[in-house]
């Protein structure tokens, strides 16, 4: 049995008055929404380096490509978050693994991340699933603090480098050799010779 319906969850606003809050499966007019607040929450600025970056390809490959593990948080019909995630099969070992997962930051410290997980958890393990990975910078202890606290075990720390390729001696070959191309390509137009009039 899946346990695949709409759940609301209500809860009480600083402003003391009851919202609903309903997490649901992604349907294709929150694209933009999804979009925008992940732009909003995954700048360049604070994640310079990071092996993936957020652009609108993130939301729509995950929505063609596994719609069943794209929820949204909707509270008063605006979104509130959302999680992507995927399914992975190698062999015997079938794993689930969330993508991304993102909180507006006026809606934050209300529990919306984590019934995001819980939601993405029961897919899973509908499907199969029977290990959980999800990953984040360790430079970000609210976001290690919340998956330790979600059941997430077993940190590894993973080193990711980069270069410069423009500082690289072979890209500055590659630039010298296409300058000289485009130099031999510059020809002069050979003059025509005026036609004599009859």
């Amino acid at each position: 049995m899946t346990l695949e319906n709409t759940f609301e969850n209500t809860f009480e606003t600083p402003e003391n008055s009851d919202c609903a809050l309903t997490v649901r499966e992604m349907e294709i007019d929150d694209l933009a929404d999804v979009f925008h607040l992940g732009e909003l929450l995954f700048t360049s600025d604070l994640y310079p380096y990071i092996y993936r970056t957020w652009d609108e390809w993130e939301v729509i490959g995950s929505y063609n490509t596994e719609p069943d593990y794209c929820l949204v948080a909707e509270i008063d019909d605006q979104i509130a978050g959302f999680i992507l995630g995927t399914i992975i099969s190698k062999g015997a070992l079938v794993y689930g693994y969330i993508t991304w997962l993102g909180v507006a930051p006026n809606f934050q410290r209300r529990g919306i991340a984590d019934q995001l997980v819980d939601r993405l958890v029961e897919r899973l393990i509908n499907d199969g699933a029977r290990f959980m990975m999800a990953d984040t910078d360790p430079e970000n202890a609210q976001a290690v603090k919340f998956f330790a606290r979600k059941g997430f075990r077993d940190t590894r720390r993973h080193i990711f480098l980069s270069m410069n390729l423009s500082q690289h001696e072979y890209y500055g070959k590659l630039i010298a050799y296409e300058r000289e191309k485009a130099d031999r390509k510059v020809w002069k137009r050979p003059r025509r010779r005026p036609t004599p009039k009859s």
